[in-house]
């Protein structure tokens, strides 16, 4: 989010420019967030937004500890009604601690991967609708990330969705991985 603390209106908040600071790219790194970092989210981003399977977002719990969750669903599952607002029809998993983070007002992270292409987009923003059916989300900054790190790969995380026997061997097997309640 742009900092508002921030005299030139940085999109970099007061951490980010300490650390930049330490580094020596302070100015480096200013000028490359002005050209990279909108408050809004181009046709590009809508678009590759929208035909992903699923997404990934952070969010802070009350302690103040990150927590980073996936969203899934099939293509489409996310919609951009317009540049600065993101609806996500999805809801965490049982037990996953985006359940209890998530309100109206909460700042998230999201990250979009393509793995077979290598592509990536992020954006930033605040949680403005929370229901049952989906999440909605004021993007306050989008950009791209560097895919220097990602491995393409194939792979199609919906295909079985909707198969009732997928779905029983997956619970199966996580069940038989996840250690007993207490």
């Amino acid at each position: 989010m742009v900092d508002s603390e921030s005299p030139l209106g940085s999109p970099f908040h007061a951490g980010e420019r300490e650390a930049q600071r330490r580094a020596g790219v302070r100015d480096r790194a200013e000028q490359a967030g002005a050209r990279a970092i909108r408050d809004f989210m181009p046709e590009q981003h809508r678009v590759f937004f929208t035909q992903l399977p699923m997404l990934l977002i952070g969010s802070v719990d009350d302690e103040n500890r990150p927590w980073a969750s996936v969203l899934a669903g099939r293509p489409g599952f996310i919609a951009t009604p317009d540049d600065k607002t993101m609806r996500i029809a999805a809801a965490p998993l049982f037990g996953d601690p985006l359940g209890s983070t998530l309100a109206v007002g909460a700042d998230v992270g999201l990250l979009g991967i393509e793995p077979h292409t290598r592509r990536r987009n992020r954006a930033n923003g605040k949680v403005i609708a929370l229901d049952a059916a989906a999440i909605d989300i004021h993007v306050t900054q989008s950009f791209g990330n560097c895919p220097q790190y990602i491995q393409a790969r194939a792979s199609d995380v919906t295909d079985d969705i909707d198969d009732p026997a997928h779905r029983d061997h997956c619970r199966s097997s996580t069940r038989s991985t996840m250690p007993p309640a207490t």
